[in-house]
């Protein structure tokens, strides 16, 4: 299991290998799309509730950071 950005895990055998929050079920992309659609991070995490504020923030940082430095395929 790799760690990214403090808090988001990729297991090649959890998620098809997506990127997830602590080596939860939880994806990126479950958070980064709750936010897209206009939740908080209060919201976000009355929704999933596992979930804490530093996890929010650090999805955050994990796709700006994806973005700023994008994997080119091969």
């Amino acid at each position: 299991m790799t760690m990214l950005a403090d808090r988001i895990t990729v297991d090649p055998a959890q998620c098809g290998g997506r990127p997830c929050v602590r080596g939860l079920r939880l994806r990126v992309t479950d958070v980064l799309d709750l936010l897209a659609s206009g939740l908080t991070p209060a919201a976000v995490l009355e929704e999933l509730p596992d979930l804490e504020l530093e996890d929010v923030s650090a999805c955050l940082r994990f796709a700006s950071r994806r973005l700023a430095h994008p994997i080119v395929a091969a």
